[in-house]
């Protein structure tokens, strides 16, 4: 695996895919610069090198040329984090973006205009990477977060520059964190899995069940199995087509000696609102027009005493409705012990869209030990597939 230590960048134009697709409010101003912290290493590094940096990404979804998708409202903000002036070309091929790459000075950075302005990139087309090819001389793709996609500035470009490719720090360290918890971690290893649906969790779960040796299922998704073992769930959330499925992954997983934790109890609500009236029952005997929105108290310390004599830890969706103030105790306390057994030297991985969103509502991000950037990549990887932006650089 070929990363930055590998390449000595002085006077060498570095071409890097970023993932700079961060969110905007109605005055263009970035709300959340994470994904552009993130990047900051890998920029930083070849600058000090003695090299120069040109940086690619897309915002978006533009439908050709559109002003607000343009890359131009994040250049400040890029400049802000990097602490480097940032030139900003309005192309990403053709003259002028080459004659701005080839006027660059080592320790320069140059921003290109947003890649997806072209349909060409999306569609992976060999021609658009090859001219995107010639502004660089190594090629660097540290956007996780679009390596699931065989885009022409992801995957397809990386031909052009045989022997001169490699990993960001950022991707390198996702492929790393994602390595410990399937391959290579502590034992015991644990698995939470949450969120509203089983569906869309079907091949994580067939994946990690020969690496783990926890899994707990918590969140909308744990219905699903409670039903299907003759519990009453009332009205809460449930996927009636997937109960065999749901028997056949308890079945799977005591043939495989993997430890199913299921929530004992649920807080359950009258009504999916944050003022609704609570009681707290066992999970099995939620009363008809009762919904269950939370992990119950014997659940949490059931939880946390798994996490804690864990030594690799894997956190994929919520416990409970956290957006809503009233049912978000469950996934704070799970934080709180994920947070507990870092600190006492376990390895926590947090990926999946809900559970970054948490994490970083709740003040967990600097208590676990990584947190994912990449959402569809993270789940593609845990499915045990092989991205084809890692695949493109290791060819």
């Amino acid at each position: 695996m070929k990363t930055l230590n590998d390449f000595n960048f002085e006077n060498k134009k570095a071409l890097i895919r970023v993932d700079f697709n961060v969110p905007l409010n109605e005055k263009f101003e970035v709300t959340d610069a994470t994904r552009i912290v993130s990047a900051k290493p890998t920029i930083i590094k070849i600058l000090e090198d003695g090299g120069s940096c040109i940086l690619m990404s897309h915002l978006g979804r533009p439908k050709g040329f559109q002003e607000e998708f343009s890359l131009k409202h994040i250049a400040g903000k890029v400049e802000d984090i990097l602490g480097v002036e940032v030139k900003f070309v309005a192309d990403c091929i053709g003259e002028d973006a080459e004659a701005a790459a080839a006027s660059l000075e080592p320790g320069q950075i140059l921003l290109l205009e947003n890649l997806r302005y072209y349909k060409e990139e999306t569609a992976g087309d060999v021609g658009f990477a090859e001219k995107l090819s010639k502004l660089g001389d190594i090629y660097v793709n540290d956007a996780f977060g679009t390596a699931h996609r065989a885009h022409a500035s992801t995957t397809i470009i990386a031909q052009f520059f045989e022997g001169k490719k490699c990993f960001g720090n950022l991707l390198a360290q996702e492929i790393e964190s994602i390595k410990k918890v399937m391959e290579t971690g502590e034992k015991p290893v644990l698995a939470i899995l949450g969120g509203a649906k089983v569906s869309s969790k079907i091949t994580i779960i067939e994946n990690i069940l020969d690496k783990v040796d926890h899994l707990i299922i918590g969140g909308g998704m744990a219905f699903t199995f409670v039903k299907a073992q003759g519990g009453k769930i009332g009205n809460s959330i449930c996927e009636d087509d997937k109960m065999p499925l749901a028997l056949e992954i308890l079945k799977q997983a005591k043939a495989k000696n993997v430890q199913i934790h299921i929530p004992v109890d649920t807080i359950a609500a009258d009504d999916f609102s944050n003022d609704a009236n609570t009681q707290t029952v066992d999970i099995n005997e939620i009363p008809d027009g009762w919904e269950g929105v939370d992990a119950g108290p014997k659940s949490r310390k059931q939880f946390h005493d798994v996490v804690m004599q864990s030594k690799t830890i894997l956190w994929n969706g919520p416990l409970g409705v956290f957006e809503m103030e009233s049912f978000a105790g469950g996934t704070i306390e799970l934080g709180n012990s994920i947070a507990e057994a870092t600190k006492n030297g376990a390895f926590s991985l947090v990926g999946g869209g809900d559970s970054v969103a948490a994490v970083k509502q709740f003040g967990f991000e600097d208590k676990v030990s990584y947190v994912s950037t990449g959402g569809g990549a993270m789940l593609e990887s845990l499915e045990g597939k092989t991205l084809p932006g890692i695949a493109a650089i290791l060819e």
